[in-house]
C-alpha cells in the first residue's frame, strides 16, 4: 500500500449561496511536485487555503503524514509542515532577508542573537543552491529573489509539504529558469510541492502528477506522463475545445489611430503604425521592449517627449488618461489588481466607474441604474458571481478580467489596448475573452493586443509589429507571422 504525505478526505466547503468545495479528496507523496490545475473559481485556491489553515473546511479531514490534523491558523500549519506561497508575497521590504525569514520568531530567550539569525538564513539559502547576502533589504531584491525569500522561509519551519500558488506570474523566462532547479532541489530532499498554475507546459515540465478540479470537484487525477494537454483542457473547462483561438469574420474599415515618430525618454523611440476599425494589431518582444510603455504613452499615463497622435485622421494632444478617454481610446492594464479594478468595491461600481454620466439622477449616483448596467454585463460576459454586487476582491481572476473588459465597454472606447489580457487566467476563461474579442472587432472596435504569450499573439492578431529595444523593429502579416520570425525580429 502506497505511503501519501498528505491526504484530503471529503474536503466540503461552503460560503453563503456557495458551495465552493464539492467532496474533494487529494492524495499527496513526499518528494514529488503534483500539479492542481483547473479554470479560475474551480476550488484550488478554496482547497488549498484550507489546508493552510486560512479556511477552516465545512466537512471532512486531513491528513498528515497518517495522522490527522486539526489546524488552527496559518501559523499553526507552517509549525507543522505546510506552508503557502501566495503570488502576492507575504514579505516586508524595509526589512533584511533574514529579518523576514525569521519574522516573529526572533526570541528563543531575554535576547536576539541576530548572528545565529543571519548564520541559520544563510544556511537555508545556501540549502537552496543560492548564496547572497542575507542583509539585503528585501525591497530591493527582484521578483524571482522574493520567491527563493518565502521558499527559505518555508524551509525554516521544516516543510513537508509547499504550495506554490501561480509561482511564475510574474517571472521572466530567464527567472522562471531559475526556479526549477530549486523545486528540483526540494523534491529530492523528499518536499512534496503542490503546484498550482494555467501553464499547462510547465505543468509538463516540472510536475509528476496533476489533479483537475472542475466546479468545485476533482474530476480527474493522472501520472503526468499518461495524459495529453487536450485531455487536461477537456476535464477543466468540461467540453471539448476544437480549436484554441477561434476564427472570426471581421472587416478592416478606416484608420482610427495612427502614430508617427513617437518617443519618450528612452523607453520608446520613433515609434509610428497605423490601427484600422475591425482589427487586432499585435505587440510582441521580449521583456523590457517597450511594450507597455508604448500602450502607456499611447493612453497618456505618460505624455510623449515627441511625435504625434492622431484620432480618426485629427491631430491630437493627450497629455492624460482624461484625454485619452474622451477621444475613446480604452486601457486594459497588465496590473489587473493594482490598475485594473478597485479591488474592494463591488461590481457595479466597478463598471461604471469610467462613465458616471451615465448613472446619475441629477446630482447622485443612482444604485439602481448602476446595477441595471452591472446586470447587463455580468449577462452578456458571463461573469459568474453568486451576486451583482459581489466585492471584486470575491471574484476568481477571469471573472475580476471580464469586469475590467466591462468597464471600457460601458465607456462604449472605440480604440482597446489589452496589456496582457489573459494573465492568469485559465484555458476556459482565456477562450472566453478571445470570443469577446471576436465579437468587438465584428462590430467596428480596433484593438491593440499585448500578449507575453507568443502563441496568443499569432493566434489572434491579424497583423504584428514586434519591439526590441524601444523601436518598432519588425511588422508581420500573413504567412509570415510565425513563431521564427517573431524571435527572430525580437532578438535581433
Amino acid at each position: 500500500m502506497e505511503k501519501y504525505i498528505l491526504e484530503m478526505k471529503g474536503i466540503t466547503k461552503t460560503f453563503p449561496g456557495v458551495v465552493a468545495l464539492d467532496d474533494v479528496s487529494l492524495k499527496v507523496k513526499s518528494g514529488t511536485v503534483h500539479a492542481l490545475v483547473g479554470e479560475n473559481g474551480a476550488g484550488k485556491s478554496t482547497l488549498m487555503k484550507i489546508l493552510t489553515g486560512v479556511y477552516e473546511a465545512t466537512s471532512g479531514e486531513i491528513y498528515l503524514d497518517g495522522r490527522k490534523l486539526d489546524l488552527y491558523g496559518v501559523k499553526d500549519a507552517q509549525e507543522k509542515g505546510i506552508s503557502i506561497i501566495f503570488q502576492e508575497f507575504n514579505l516586508i521590504n524595509t526589512l533584511t532577508v533574514a529579518e523576514n525569514i525569521f519574522l516573529g520568531r526572533y526570541n528563543d530567550s531575554q535576547y536576539i542573537n541576530w548572528k545565529q539569525i543571519r548564520t541559520k538564513a544563510h544556511e537555508l539559502l545556501e540549502r537552496l543552491g543560492f548564496n547572497f547576502d542575507v542583509d539585503r533589504i528585501v525591497g530591493t531584491l527582484s521578483t524571482a529573489e522574493k520567491q527563493l525569500v518565502e521558499i527559505a522561509k518555508a524551509l525554516s519551519y521544516n516543510a513537508k509539504i509547499i504550495v506554490m500558488d501561480e509561482p511564475t506570474s510574474s517571472l521572466t523566462k530567464k527567472e522562471i529558469e531559475m526556479l526549477f532547479p530549486i523545486i528540483e532541489n526540494l523534491r529530492s530532499n523528499n518536499i512534496a510541492v503542490i503546484y498550482i498554475s494555467h501553464k499547462l507546459e510547465e505543468v509538463f515540465q516540472i510536475c509528476d502528477v496533476v489533479s483537475i478540479l472542475r466546479d468545485g470537484k476533482i474530476v480527474g487525477e493522472s501520472d503526468i506522463n499518461n495524459i495529453t494537454r487536450n485531455e487536461i483542457i477537456e476535464k477543466m473547462v468540461g467540453r471539448s475545445l476544437d480549436i484554441e483561438y477561434p476564427k472570426r469574420n471581421s472587416v478592416l474599415g478606416e484608420t482610427v489611430l495612427e502614430v508617427k515618430n513617437l518617443s519618450r525618454n528612452t523607453k520608446i523611440k520613433d515609434i509610428s503604425f497605423a490601427l484600422r476599425r475591425g482589427e487586432v494589431l499585435g505587440i510582441a518582444g521580449l521583456v523590457g521592449a517597450g511594450r507597455t510603455e508604448l500602450a502607456e504613452t499611447i493612453f497618456g499615463v505618460h505624455p510623449a517627449d515627441g511625435g504625434e497622435i492622431f484620432i480618426k485622421g485629427e491631430k491630437t494632444a493627450i497629455r492624460s488618461t482624461r484625454e485619452a478617454k474622451e477621444h475613446s481610446i480604452g486601457f486594459v492594464t497588465e496590473d489587473r489588481r493594482g490598475t485594473g479594478i478597485v479591488i474592494d468595491m463591488n461590481i457595479p461600481k466597478n463598471i461604471t466607474i469610467t462613465k458616471l454620466n451615465a448613472v446619475k439622477n441629477r446630482w447622485l449616483l443612482d444604485k439602481r441604474k448602476e446595477e441595471a448596467v452591472a446586470s447587463e454585463y455580468v449577462d452578456k460576459l458571463d461573469i459568474r458571481t453568486p451576486s451583482v454586487n459581489q466585492i471584486l476582491n470575491n471574484l476568481s481572476g477571469g471573472n475580476q478580467q471580464k469586469v475590467v473588459l466591462s468597464k471600457w465597454l460601458f465607456s462604449d472606447a472605440d480604440i482597446l489596448i489589452l496589456d496582457e489580457p489573459t494573465r492568469g487566467i485559465d484555458v476556459g476563461a482565456k477562450y472566453e475573452i478571445y470570443c469577446l474579442i471576436n465579437t468587438l472587432v465584428e462590430q467596428g472596435k480596433a484593438i491593440i493586443m499585448i500578449s507575453s504569450e507568443l502563441p496568443e499573439v499569432l493566434g489572434m492578431s491579424d497583423r504584428i509589429l514586434v519591439m526590441h529595444n524601444g523601436t518598432i523593429k519588425g511588422e508581420l502579416t500573413g504567412e509570415d507571422m510565425t513563431a521564427e520570425n517573431v524571435m527572430q525580429i525580437a532578438v535581433d
